[in-house]
């Protein structure tokens, strides 16, 4: 995914409205621009401005069906943006914690008296 369209995806997200306007569509596809006009308070080429900012960022995909535009949610854009930063970490991070199920496993079966041992040694007498 190219900077620009990274940039365009998250300013679309940025504004709570059109956050609003995704979750409208996504739960109802195929819902028509005056359906998603029914939620909000502004007028329908505010929503129909909004509407564009998000179908340019490739959130929304529209059909036109005679006079009618229907709606449809693209959640492409957002698991692309959510495979650039997470695939990376999430193999180191569950690797770690793979690891430490490990050690945390191994001293309840018998590697717990081996490191009280070692403690011990490393204590000065009384």
């Amino acid at each position: 995914m190219r900077s620009d369209d990274m940039d365009a995806v998250f300013s679309a997200l940025g504004h709570a409205s059109r956050r609003r306007m995704l979750d409208i569509v996504k739960d109802r596809p195929g819902c028509s621009v005056a359906d998603v006009c029914a939620f909000f308070d502004f007028s329908r080429i505010a929503v129909m401005k909004h509407l564009r900012v998000l179908e340019d960022a490739q959130l929304l995909h529209s059909e036109k069906e005679g006079r009618v535009r229907r709606l449809y949610f693209n959640a492409v854009p957002i698991q692309m943006i959510h495979d650039r930063w997470t695939s990376e970490y999430s193999a180191l991070w569950a690797s770690r914690l793979t690891e430490l199920k490990y050690r945390i496993e191994g001293r309840g079966k018998g590697k717990a008296k081996a490191t009280r041992a070692r403690r011990a040694k490393r204590r000065p007498p009384k």
